[in-house]
């Protein structure tokens, strides 16, 4: 099994746009509350339309990627609008007002960047719809993410396969509700004080696991649980050795990981 971290840039958007460190949750959580997730679809409509305006189909063959791959973003960026328009549509159903997209940072310089941080937000954003879909009480409300979660997935399976990666790393899509959207592996925590003892928790599919940190001064390392199985990963450091994680066990806002599983195997004998 190998691993990477993510860019340090990519850490920095989602801590300012997306809220890598968890939003204290409220005491009531309506519907309309869940689906004004569309402001991370707001970010990725903008995220995408931008990127086009500065690069061209010239440019990702200049930087070695293929006509598919560009006319692969073309879809994506289609897709992402149709999705605020439907959000919209039902949250104005509701009686409620929409919120509007924001005005953003988004740290890439050329495609590859580019590219490198669309997969990791698609990676977010079906994460985001999984773990929200259990708290939606209406079924029309609930029958307006499904398809949207089901699209953002084939998005990130097409990112995935575009960058080299496996694009059906884990049997299960990895989950990040409400609380959390918000080998070794090490965390930079600069000068802040670091407690004597806290663990790496990591969500990856449909298993949250903890393991024992080691701090060399304000570095601190954890050993990859044995059982991760593979895909975008996200590495918190909690104060709490969880099974689900919590607000009030986030200490520092998370690593995101790919992780690159080894051959499966399977039981032919098990029909």
């Amino acid at each position: 099994m190998q691993f990477s971290i993510k860019s340090a840039a990519t850490a920095a958007l989602l801590a300012t746009s997306v809220s890598a460190l968890p939003v204290k949750r409220r005491s009531s959580i309506t519907d309309v509350d869940i689906l004004h997730h569309i402001q991370l679809e707001h970010l990725e409509s903008v995220f995408y339309k931008e990127a086009l305006a500065k690069m061209g189909e010239e440019d990702f063959l200049a930087a070695g990627y293929g006509a598919q791959h560009y006319n692969d973003i073309l879809y994506i960026v289609y897709d992402e609008e149709s999705h605020v328009e439907l959000l919209t549509s039902a949250i104005t159903a509701a009686g409620a007002t929409p919120v509007t997209a924001c005005n953003y940072s988004f740290p890439y310089t050329d495609v590859k960047s580019f590219l490198t941080l669309a997969g990791i937000l698609k990676g977010v954003g079906s994460a985001a719809y999984l773990g929200t879909a259990p708290s939606i009480s209406s079924k029309v409300y609930l029958s307006t993410a499904g398809p949207i979660l089901m699209t953002e997935a084939l998005h990130d399976a097409t990112h995935r396969f575009n960058q080299g990666e496996v694009p059906i790393a884990n049997p299960y899509g990895s989950a990040l509700g409400l609380n959390e959207d918000t080998a070794v592996t090490t965390f930079s925590v600069g000068n802040e004080d670091i407690p004597k003892d806290f663990f790496a928790t990591f969500v990856n599919g449909h298993l949250t696991s903890s393991v024992v940190t080691t701090v060399n001064g304000t570095t601190i390392s954890a050993v990859l649980p044995v059982d991760l199985v593979g895909g975008q990963t996200y590495a918190f450091l909690t104060n709490a050795n969880t099974t689900v994680v919590m607000d009030s066990q986030v200490l520092f806002e998370p690593a995101i990981l790919e992780v690159t599983p080894g051959v499966p195997t399977f039981n032919s004998s098990l029909l």
